[in-house]
């Protein structure tokens, strides 16, 4: 009797240390694993589906090129998981000030459309204006420090509601 319940609190011990769904994703999962980096380990939360694919870029350098479409230094994209917490890791390439940005293409189309999502390092109020006319979120309010270790990162995914862009809980 001692011995089967041995068992099964190691089976319950083994089971908590890894909760399914939680696993990194992404091509450099292994540089976001304890006692490695630098990089960051970006959660996204609020999607309103679980279709599509979702694309996270890593800016650095100067403050005036983040956000701009070519001048990311890492590029992400994986299938949306049908559920668990998404996790995705993206390797800096040393310590410094950098921002993410996130994409969501809800529908698969490969084109970005009101039925995808954004959003960025910070959760920057962001309008539908301030994407039409090309104005870019603070980097006072995106931008965060990566040390030598993993930094991790909450972004909020925000979707098209008349001319706000707003979590899909508040829509």
């Amino acid at each position: 009797m001692t011995i089967r319940l041995a068992i099964l609190s190691s089976a319950v011990l083994l089971a908590s240390a890894a909760p399914a769904g939680a696993q990194i994703l992404g091509p450099h999962a292994a540089r976001c694993a304890p006692g490695a980096g630098p990089a960051v380990l970006a959660t996204v939360t609020g999607l309103k589906n679980r279709n599509g694919t979702i694309r996270l870029r890593l800016f650095g350098g100067s403050t005036s090129t983040w956000f701009d479409k070519k001048k990311y230094l890492v590029r992400i994209e994986v299938p949306t998981p049908a559920s668990g917490p998404i996790r995705i890791c993206l390797p800096a390439p040393a310590p410094g000030t950098y921002a993410v940005d996130l994409r969501h293409d809800a529908n698969n189309n490969n084109d970005t459309d009101r039925a995808d999502g954004g959003g960025a390092s910070g959760d920057p109020q962001v309008s539908l204006w301030d994407i039409i006319l090309g104005r870019k979120p603070s980097p006072k309010i995106t931008g965060f420090h990566v040390g030598q270790g993993v930094t991790n990162v909450t972004i909020t995914t925000m979707y098209v509601s008349g001319t706000k862009l707003r979590p899909a809980s508040a829509r």
